[in-house]
């Protein structure tokens, strides 16, 4: 990306199930849930929404190899999206195990999102 125009943040957790994906998308959504972006264009090369670039740093505590990008860019509605993901997030105890939410232990898994938006 050769400008960063903003940054949003958001949090998502997945109580329940150890999905990865599922509480890196509910990051993603956290980051931009509240933002509109009126006049995004004006700064984008050409004056074209298909220029805007948008990177997505995931900090996600384990399963790394059982995250679905594909899923996380879906979250995204506008531009071309890339990822970076690194080890950060957190998992700890939900203080309970489930049987009927397909838990395989009682961690939740948080995951942390930044969305930078630019070209």
């Amino acid at each position: 990306m050769e400008k960063i125009l903003f940054i949003q943040t958001g949090s998502g957790i997945d109580v329940h199930g150890q999905n990865i994906t599922k509480a890196s998308v509910r990051a993603v959504e956290d980051a931009i849930l509240a933002n509109s972006m009126p006049g995004i264009e004006n700064s984008l090369p050409n004056g074209k929404i298909e220029n805007m670039k948008v990177n997505v740093r995931l900090a996600v505590p384990l399963d790394r190899d059982q995250l679905n990008i594909e899923q996380v860019k879906g979250a995204i509605p506008y531009g071309s999206v890339t990822t970076d993901v690194t080890d950060g997030g957190m998992a700890t105890s939900s203080g309970i195990m489930l049987d009927e939410k397909d838990d395989e232990n009682d961690l939740m898994y948080i995951v942390n999102a930044a969305v930078e938006v630019g070209y």
